[in-house]
């Protein structure tokens, strides 16, 4: 077993016994909350805090099913397409919390694993530092069982080198302006935009006050994602540089157009809400319509790199 198989493995099933103490946590929630021997959380009703502690529980079980699917033999038999568009998803929403969870903890440490957890009974310190934990596990994992996961199953894609076949200085239509994807033109855009803000710029923002260093770095660490699933695309279009592992570009672009679609596909209808509904005491510090403008071109280009990549072959030499 090649060495990049073995840490993919690995790495699944880190992720999936990081994530068990949530979904243990969760469960202890919704038994404890039915014999009235654990508090509901905060502005809850019992029956809404069992719903909500259910549907976690749902989506930490599929987690933990999705990490095993990624390392065990089993998922290899299980379709393919929907095996990866769910990892892809899924890793798209945490490969940012890893970052988050480490620089929010040294620039906000109220904000870090535990911060404010003894506020509320229903989340002590110790298991908010678990819960914590268990999402940067899975993100960290899934990070690097992901594209082991796609090279082990359709290894034909993923090996080699970006100028493989390629004759000269590069392959018949690469190494043009005219190559240039527009999906990487299109990240590039909202990349820059998204570091902007996160640099403290003010166009295009309504309410300065209503920014938080969490938010700011989200919104930073989501800017260097765009930028290099762009970069990625660039780089397999234009097949350059030549002598690159064409696995290295495969994986960023990957993790990088899922984070595009993943978090901006969240984030898209919450903007929405926000602009259309005007819900009290909630005010968005960007511009709606240029927030709103930015996630529908983040959705747009993480699909559009999406379609790139699984449509990516490797150039054959003539």
């Amino acid at each position: 077993m090649e060495r990049w198989d073995r840490a993919g493995r690995c790495a699944a099933y880190g992720a999936a016994l990081a994530l068990t103490p949530y979904l243990l946590i969760k469960t202890s929630w919704v038994i404890g909350s039915l014999l009235g021997l654990l508090p509901v959380g905060a502005g809850f009703t019992p029956s809404g805090w069992v719903l909500l502690n259910t549907v976690t529980i749902g989506m930490a079980a599929t987690g933990i099913a999705l990490a095993l699917a990624l390392a065990r033999p089993w998922g290899m038999r299980l379709p393919g397409r929907p095996v990866a568009f769910v990892a892809w998803v899924g890793s798209g929403f945490l490969v940012a919390v890893l970052p988050y969870s480490v620089l929010s903890t040294l620039l906000d440490p109220g904000s870090g694993p535990g911060g404010g957890g003894d506020d509320d009974p229903s989340m002590p310190g110790w298991e908010a530092a678990l819960v914590q934990a268990g999402f940067v596990g899975m993100g960290l994992g899934l990070a690097v069982a992901l594209p082991a996961y796609l090279r082990r199953r359709w290894p034909e894609r993923f090996a080699g080198r970006l100028g493989d076949g390629c004759p000269g200085n590069g392959c018949p239509g690469h190494g043009s302006r005219a190559s240039v994807p527009w999906t990487a033109v299109l990240a590039a855009v909202v990349g820059l935009a998204w570091l902007y803000w996160a640099a403290g710029g003010t166009l295009a923002v309504d309410h300065p006050a209503e920014r938080t260093t969490g938010g700011s770095l989200l919104t930073g660490l989501g800017a260097l994602w765009a930028l290099a699933g762009s970069a990625a695309a660039l780089a397999l279009a234009r097949a350059r540089p030549a002598h690159l592992p064409r696995s290295l570009p495969l994986a960023l672009g990957w993790l990088g157009s899922g984070s595009l679609f993943a978090w901006s596909g969240w984030k898209l209808p919450v903007t929405l809400f926000a602009a259309l509904a005007h819900p009290a005491g909630v005010a968005l510090p960007e511009n709606p319509a240029a927030a709103a403008l930015l996630h529908v071109a983040a959705v747009a280009a993480g699909a559009g790199m999406l379609r790139m990549l699984v449509s990516t072959r490797r150039h054959q030499a003539s």
